[in-house]
């Protein structure tokens, strides 16, 4: 039985999240393997994992569509997915992850049983013959620390020498704040006799499967270095079974979605939404006191209005900004960024600026990251005075004459437009917002929408906020209605699950709706589709509005947070309405040994 700690994360931290973890849960127990799943959302982090949880495991797998700091898992067996990965497809992520510890699909263990290791001696017996041919020990190794500067190189200075003193031939790897340098080819990884980790931060170890890897501490590397390097070639040779697996997972492994500029533009989301939900959610409390109650100086509507618009709002795109070049660039890129977002921000350039500003950042910084070469005694000089100066100068100047006057005009176009909007044009508009938030559920299209609604806000623009929490709901809502509806046409476990997305439904948590929708595709996407297509049609005919970016019918209890109420409410009760009916009309009735009765 293999010990497997679990992270899942998603941008907004709740559905994606959940519904991962509990699909690791399951799908783990039903193979016989202990694992502890740490969920990680906008409410923070829960089920966290301990020290002793983390000493015990053998595995890590790392579910997620944002970034997670990998800082504590220094040394573990890291293999990394997409949340809905691990929502629709659990068993192949476990059997993938468990390959790089050398447990193949076929030989699953029985629970209570343990993965046998060839004996230390056969190895060593295998390594001396090695010696007596004559033939040089190839070694493969990384060194970083959590700074990536002074321990870094001095362990890989360390390590080059001993070997050298050994006869052994090595090739050493620093990864430090600035990016890994002097990497490993997979020519080389492949020729290597051992490898070892010397770090004190997460190195990601997916590509030395099938090899002996020796982990240890930055530290021990520098100072320990003849020990470490014992214990490297102490370690018992890979089995058959995981040499083989190494060579399938080498060949057939393909990137992870979601990748590229749209991960990067998720990662600045799910940091920038926490301050969004706030912020409106204040703005929303103080117009409690009336609409205009805030004009009032020194008043509270005037205090809560200077929280969630003059200080949470602000923070919006700068944050948007520094995370989507955190992303690209890591620490590099995060102070560039912040400085961009910022002056997206006083240019009135908005969301579109921010995300600009975000991406320029990230990519200069990392530019500079890896072309600026440095002596090692002075690479320190690099991530915490070089990039950060010049990525800013560059960032800082393109958005005030180049980006920022054309973003700028854009923006207000498009808030003109949107406030303009009336008849024909606001049906399309919330037609295609609603279809977009219900085609995928929580997908790259769901969340494009609710990302374009979201960064409208700090333009006062609320119409389009307001017809995307609207369609959101309406999923699971409608699926909810037509399993009370129609009992005869969903089973009992569609029941009992229809009313669980029912709680999701009113609490805007649109994936309620995806344990349905992967059952039968063809049939509930289609009729939620319909549903919330015509609920963001409805929402923007009637001119609603919304102050707050999340919530669902919890924000509808807070006085004047949703312009035009009654209007919305009707909105949102037709979409589901319309789902339901044509769920109902397109499934047809299970048959009677498969019907429950209620």
């Amino acid at each position: 039985m293999a010990r497997i700690i679990a992270v899942t994360a998603c941008p907004t931290g709740i559905a994606h999240t959940h519904m991962a973890a509990e699909a690791l849960k399951k799908t783990a127990a039903l193979m016989g393997h202990s694992i502890r799943v740490e969920t990680q959302g906008a409410a923070g982090a829960k089920d966290i994992l301990d020290e002793a949880d983390l000493a015990q495991a053998t595995l890590l797998i790392l579910a997620a569509d944002t970034h997670v700091e990998m800082t504590r898992f220094a040394g573990k067996t890291v293999y990394e997915t997409s949340t809905s990965t691990a929502i629709r497809e659990p068993q192949a992520v476990l059997d993938a992850a468990l390959a790089l510890i050398g447990i193949r699909a076929e030989h699953r263990p029985e629970p209570g049983a343990t993965a046998a290791a060839p004996p230390v001696a056969a190895t060593a017996q295998v390594d001396a013959q090695a010696e007596a041919s004559g033939d040089v020990r190839k070694i493969v190794a990384i060194t970083a620390c959590p700074t990536g500067i002074a321990h870094t190189f001095m362990a890989a200075e360390a390590l080059k020498k001993a070997a050298a003193r050994h006869g052994y031939t090595i090739k050493v790897e620093t990864q430090g704040s600035v990016g890994a340098r002097n990497t490993l080819s997979a020519e080389e990884i492949a020729a290597a006799d051992v490898v070892i980790i010397g770090a004190d931060t997460h190195v990601d170890t997916s590509r030395f499967a099938g090899k002996r890897v020796h982990e240890t501490s930055v530290g021990r590397a520098l100072k320990e270095t003849d020990r470490v390097l014992q214990e490297a070639f102490a370690l018992p040779a890979p089995s058959g079974a995981a040499l083989q697996r190494a060579a399938e997972l080498t060949e057939a492994r393909t990137p992870e979605k979601p990748a590229g500029a749209y991960k990067h533009l998720l990662t600045g989301v799910s940091y920038m939404l926490p301050i969004v939900v706030a912020g409106g959610l204040v703005i929303a409390l103080s117009f409690v006191f009336g609409i205009e109650a805030f004009k009032d100086k020194g008043s509270l509507a005037a205090s809560l209005m200077d929280i969630g618009g003059g200080a949470a709002f602000a923070l919006m795109i700068p944050v948007l900004a520094g995370f989507i070049a955190f992303s690209i660039a890591d620490r590099p890129g995060l102070a560039p960024g912040l400085v961009g977002g910022m002056l997206a921000s006083q240019l009135q350039a908005g969301f579109l600026g921010g995300i600009v500003a975000g991406f320029i950042a990230g990519y200069v910084a990392r530019y500079l990251r890896d072309h600026i070469h440095l002596p090692v005694h002075f690479e320190g000089l690099k991530p915490v005075l070089l990039i950060p100066l010049l990525a800013t100068l560059v960032v800082g100047l393109l958005m005030i004459y180049v980006v920022g006057s054309p973003a700028r005009a854009i923006m207000e176009g498009l808030t003109r437009f949107l406030q303009g909007l009336s008849g024909t044009n606001a049906v399309l508009l919330g037609l295609l917002l609603g279809g977009m938030m219900a085609v995928d559920m929580g997908g790259p299209i769901n969340k494009a929408a609710y990302t374009f609604g979201v960064g409208l806000l700090a333009s006062n623009s609320f119409m389009p906020m307001a017809a995307v929490m609207a369609a959101g709901m309406v999923p699971p809502l409608g699926i909810a209605l037509a399993t009370f509806l129609a009992r005869n046409r969903f089973s009992a476990d569609e029941q009992i699950a229809g009313k669980a997305a029912a709680v999701l439904g009113i609490s805007f948590i649109t994936e309620g709706a995806i344990p349905f929708a992967a059952k039968d595709p063809l049939r509930v996407i289609p009729a939620c589709v319909a549903g919330a297509a015509i609920t963001g049609a409805l929402s923007m005919i009637f001119g609603c509005t919304l102050h707050a970016p999340h919530g669902g019918i919890f924000v509808l209890a807070i006085p004047n947070a949703v312009g035009q109420l009654l209007p919305y409410v009707g909105a949102i009760a037709a979409g589901t309405l319309l789902t339901a009916l044509v769920l109902i009309v397109l499934k047809k009735p299970l048959p009677a040994n498969g019907a429950v009765a209620a």
